[in-house]
């Protein structure tokens, strides 16, 4: 049973994905963290010895702190966070009580490089419509909530991407890109091991809207058509894209929560 300074890896899991995910941070030491180099959904890795400096980048935040089993490194961090004001609460069993269920982990060496704040960067074409948009909500909700996104000429994407170290995706000759019939979004959900039902049905639906291909999947032509509405609402891609981050919120939980709910209009009786 989860105290009141802990939380359950089953709780997590149900809200790594949504808006109300808490800031996971993993203080796991190298040699434990060198046994399993995976990170839960959304985690980022600190040093508990350099607790004094990252800490106040956590003020107003609700923060869940993870490491090897659940004990000392994870108690001593939250609770030097709780005396700084800063809502924090520790992972039952650890990331080894993670891992022990069965929940999806991701690769760390399949996370880009991160800069100076913290921050992974990406780079792809301006002008998103499924794809570029589906990808960034993916990362955001799933590998780095502060991930910065940069949309630019189709032409200047891996020059931009080499001259200020972000990722190109969603483009040709890339690692991460089109793949046979995959989508972009197919192959983030595969290669982050975040293959699990919920995502992997939204990930049809992206898949058959972005490739025209909407016999995969009964929500595509919805989703296409949102998708489509949106790029005409919106000039700039960085608005279009926080417009939509609600749209691929909502398509989610669907796909987790409420596939088998159905709505009828009741029919009028006629009374004998």
């Amino acid at each position: 049973m989860s105290s009141y300074t802990s939380i359950s890896p089953d709780k997590v899991a149900r809200l790594i994905g949504t808006v109300k995910a808490p800031t996971l941070i993993d203080v796991r030491i190298d040699e434990d963290f060198a046994t399993d180099p995976r990170l839960i959904p959304g985690a980022m890795r600190r040093s508990h010895q350099d607790l004094h400096d990252w800490a106040p980048r956590l003020t107003g935040q609700s923060v869940v702190v993870i490491c090897q089993k659940g004990q000392k490194l994870s108690e001593g961090t939250a609770a030097w966070l709780r005396q700084s004001g800063i809502a924090a609460e520790t992972l039952e069993g650890g990331h080894l009580g993670w891992t022990e269920t069965q929940k999806p982990a991701v690769p760390a060496k399949m996370i880009p490089k991160r800069d100076g704040r913290g921050r992974t960067a990406w780079v792809t074409r301006a002008r998103p419509k499924i794809d570029r948009i589906a990808c960034p909500w993916l990362i955001r909700r799933f590998i780095d909530p502060t991930a910065v996104f940069l949309f630019v000429a189709p032409s200047e994407v891996e020059a931009v991407g080499e001259r200020f170290d972000a990722t190109p995706f969603d483009i040709e000759n890339v690692f991460w890109s089109h793949r046979g019939e995959l989508c972009t979004f197919d192959v983030m959900v595969k290669e982050f091991g975040l293959s699990t039902p919920p995502l992997e049905r939204l990930a049809t639906m992206v898949r058959a809207a972005d490739t025209a291909r909407i016999d995969l999947s009964p929500e595509a032509p919805g989703l296409l058509a949102a998708s489509l509405g949106l790029s005409r609402m919106f000039d700039d891609d960085h608005e279009q894209l926080d417009a939509a981050m609600l749209l691929y919120d909502a398509f989610y939980r669907w796909c987790r929560d409420a596939t088998g709910e159905t709505h009828n209009w009741p029919t009028n009786k006629v009374k004998p």
